[in-house]
């Protein structure tokens, strides 16, 4: 079985080609540009074929599978340029993992890719970078300790941070301009982007976010189908009420017919993969922190779990790598469709796989405070 990286000349993917080129695994990297991917492979000084595919080229994608391999992708925005991978992945009947953190396309994976790739052996498990495996992971740690008495579970997402790449910034643009959605009542309603505002504590410090809807409200209620409400937060800090107020503008902007069309053909023309990010001496300064806390019916904390790591970029792609290494050695232990991170791997297989990837767990923390 092959690992084939698509978008490996971008910012998260030259970080992904780096890890799985640190791991035994037969590797491809693909990407628009052959002399970038030649160039990419020498400075790296990976072991790999080199294939050229781009995303407006669908057929080029589909011609990198077979069902013996596992694609990952990092190239987004995912609602505009993600669909020929995932696609090709459900044709091909090959396992899938994705940089994502873009809601509209977890959606649209869920809504029309999960019966295919059912039908054909897909395994496709998306948004498998520091968000949302980690928050996935630490939640169920959390609901385990509550013994099965948790009404509810809040997942926050506190990066000290290094900046953020032109990719990470054009899908998040986007997103905000997408509907919004939580998990309340024991079903998945519609919530407008940052439209809560929530503090909690993290290793001892209080941290503030804002709401956003991610993967864990739809694959943990998969997972612990008693739970009534999923929370996710993202931090912001002093800016928080800011961006709530921003996101609920440019959420009310999107809903205006034309409004996300024309923000997606600018993005369109914006330079993906080539934009930057933080540089290494930044993101060694950097740690990522998730926190989960499961909750019982009034609201009030019953258990608590914190995962710390390295930066969300290097986090990221080390959690691909492994997630990729393990898709190849373990598929036919792992269903077909479009699944959530413990879907996947297991509490215990994505536990050792994070661990893997650099996160510590510390567990019991001042829960009530």
């Amino acid at each position: 079985m092959r690992v084939i990286l698509f978008g490996a000349t971008g910012y998260t993917g030259r970080l992904t080609a780096a890890e799985l080129g640190r791991r035994d695994v037969p590797l491809l990297l693909a990407g628009r540009s052959m002399p970038k991917l030649v160039a990419l492979r020498d400075e790296l000084e990976v072991v790999a074929d080199l294939a050229v595919a781009d995303a407006s080229d669908p057929w080029s994608v589909a011609a990198l599978l077979t069902d013996q391999d596992v694609l990952v992708t990092t190239v987004g925005p995912f609602v505009r340029h993600g669909r020929p991978a995932a696609q090709a992945a459900v044709s091909a009947g090959a396992g899938y993992l994705d940089s994502t953190g873009e809601p509209a396309f977890l959606r649209w994976l869920l809504d029309t890719q999960d019966e295919p790739a059912r039908a054909t052996g897909a395994t496709l498990v998306p948004a498998f970078g520091y968000d949302y495996a980690p928050g996935n992971l630490a939640a169920a740690l959390a609901l385990d300790d509550a013994e099965g008495r948790a009404a509810g579970v809040r997942v926050g997402y506190f990066g000290l941070g290094s900046g953020i790449s032109g990719g990470t910034r054009a899908s998040g643009f986007t997103a905000l301009l997408e509907p919004g959605y939580r998990w309340s009542g024991g079903r998945l309603v519609s919530e407008p982007n940052a439209a809560q505002v929530r503090t909690m504590t993290v290793a001892g410090r209080r941290r503030t976010g804002v709401s956003a809807p991610g993967s864990e409200h739809l694959f943990l209620p998969r997972s612990y189908p008693s739970l009534d409400t999923v929370e996710v937060y993202l931090g912001m800090g002093r800016y928080s009420t800011a961006g709530s107020r921003l996101a609920g503008a440019l959420g009310m902007l999107g809903r205006v017919p034309g409004v996300t069309s024309g923000v997606s053909a600018v993005v369109d023309r914006l330079p993906i993969g080539s934009t930057g990010g933080p540089d290494p001496a930044s993101r060694a300064r950097s740690r990522s922190q998730v926190v989960a806390e499961a909750l019982d019916g009034s609201g009030e904390v019953m258990a608590r779990v914190l995962l710390t790591g390295p930066d969300a970029y290097d986090l990221t792609a080390a959690l691909l790598a492994e997630g990729a290494v393990r898709l190849t050695t373990g598929r036919a232990d792992v269903r077909a469709g479009v699944l959530g991170p413990l879907e996947a791997f297991g509490v215990a297989g994505l536990r050792d796989l994070a661990a893997r990837a650099g996160l510590v767990i510390e567990r019991d923390l001042a829960v009530g405070s």
